[in-house]
């Protein structure tokens, strides 16, 4: 498959947008790209005391930024952020620029990869089952925005990143 422009991975956090991500960039010979990363990097802090010091809508802003200079930088695999697709005028730019997989994966999945990690802002708020059955309802209609959706419940990354190339492929032929 030759990527034309971005490939964008959406989901929830935990359904594997980095890890995914770097098996899928290395099989596509492309560059990988995480979101959260650029943006700590830009900032000189993690997004949990981006979070704490400038509260979630700086933060949102500044995935925006940091998002829109990933998709301009040419083909290549973004991990975005889980929230990042909620902002509109990233939605906006993500959905036209670029191809979108929506790494989609159940309660049980994310609880289990992601709910004892407190680096993870939006989890620290309450019991993690709760607030992320709340997040996928919540951003599973918008996710489904995705030119793809591949599910991510398979603990084995390879086989991951191998379905979101056969589907790609697939939407291509089209």
């Amino acid at each position: 498959m030759k990527a034309d422009r971005p490939i964008v991975l959406v989901g929830m956090m935990g359904a594997g947008k980095t890890s995914v991500g770097r098996r899928l960039a290395a099989r596509l010979a492309l560059p990988f790209r995480d979101s959260d990363e650029e943006i700590e990097k830009a900032a000189g802090a993690s997004v949990a005391d981006i979070f704490e010091r400038y509260g979630e809508r700086e933060f949102r802003s500044a995935e925006h930024r940091v998002i829109m200079r990933l998709l301009r930088s040419g083909p290549g695999v973004i991990a975005s952020g889980g929230g990042a697709l909620m902002n509109e005028a990233t939605r906006d730019h993500i959905l036209k620029e670029a191809h979108t997989v929506w790494l989609r994966a159940g309660p049980d999945t994310l609880l289990r990869r992601v709910g004892t990690d407190r680096t993870r802002p939006l989890l620290s708020r309450g019991d993690p089952l709760v607030i992320l059955e709340r997040l996928i309802e919540e951003r599973s209609p918008v996710y489904a925005l995705a030119t793809t959706v591949v599910d991510s419940d398979i603990d084995d990354e390879d086989v991951v990143a191998r379905n979101i190339i056969r589907a790609l492929k697939g939407h291509q032929a089209r």
